[in-house]
C-alpha cells in the first residue's frame, strides 16, 4: 500500500516518515510527484487545510494520501500565530524570522504568561479522494525568552517543555516524536487506518 505525504515541507515530510513504521506501507514524498502543485491553504481550520492537501494529492495519484496542518498557539497572543504559523513574519518568512517575531512580541513577559501549545491535525484521504480518517494531537508547553537547541525545525528552539526541562530542539527525534502534537496525531491516524484495512 502506498501512502503519499501531501506536504511540500521537507522537514515535516522527513519527520512524518520517521514516525510511521507500518509494515507493508510505502511512503512517497510530494517530490516523487513533480506534476502536483498543492493549492493555497484557504481553510479556516487545521482540519480544512489538511483535507485540502490530502484530497488534492489522493485524487491526482489515485493512492492514499496524508495531509497535515499544524500550528503554534500562544495564549497571550489570543492563539496566534495559529493557522498562519508558517508565514507569521511574512509570506516568504524563514523559520528564524518567525521565531524572532514571536520572541519580540512576547518581550520579557514572565514565564507564567508564555503558555503555548502545538496543535496538529492529520487527514488520510482514500484513493478516490474521500476523507477517510481525521486525527488531532496537542502538545502543551511554553515559549522561551531565547532560542535553545540545534535539533528540530520551525518553532522547536523556542518551545519549552517544563516536564522535560528542554525545548523541542533539545530532544532527540525519537523523544520528540513520542510526545509531540504530530506524533500523537500520526499514531491515532495510523491506528484508525489499520482498523479500516482489517
Amino acid at each position: 500500500m502506498i501512502l503519499a505525504l501531501a506536504t511540500a515541507n521537507r522537514d515535516k515530510g522527513k519527520e512524518i516518515k520517521s514516525m510511521i513504521g507500518m509494515q507493508g506501507l510505502q511512503l512517497r514524498h510530494l517530490s516523487d510527484y513533480p506534476h502536483i502543485v498543492l493549492p493555497p491553504e484557504t481553510g479556516l481550520t487545521y482540519l480544512e487545510n489538511a483535507a485540502i492537501k490530502a484530497t488534492t494529492v489522493s485524487k491526482a495519484v489515485h493512492e492514499w494520501a496524508l495531509g497535515d496542518d499544524s500550528g503554534l498557539e500562544i495564549a497571550v497572543l489570543n492563539g496566534a500565530p495559529g493557522l498562519y504559523s508558517a508565514r507569521f513574519a511574512g509570506e516568504n518568512a524563514s523559520y528564524a524570522d518567525n521565531r524572532k517575531k514571536v520572541l519580540d512580541l512576547l518581550g520579557h513577559l514572565h514565564k507564567e504568561k508564555r503558555g503555548a501549545k502545538f496543535v496538529c491535525t492529520i487527514v488520510l484521504s482514500d484513493p478516490a479522494g474521500n476523507v477517510a480518517v481525521t486525527a488531532e494531537g496537542v502538545c502543551e508547553g511554553e515559549i522561551t525568552d531565547a532560542e535553545t537547541g540545534e535539533g528540530g525545525f520551525g518553532y522547536d528552539p523556542i518551545f519549552y517543555l517544563p516536564q522535560y526541562g528542554k525545548t523541542f530542539a533539545e530532544l532527540t527525534p525519537d523523544e520528540k516524536n513520542k510526545i509531540s502534537h504530530r506524533g500523537k496525531a500520526i499514531r491515532k491516524a495510523i491506528e484508525m487506518l489499520i482498523g479500516k484495512m482489517r
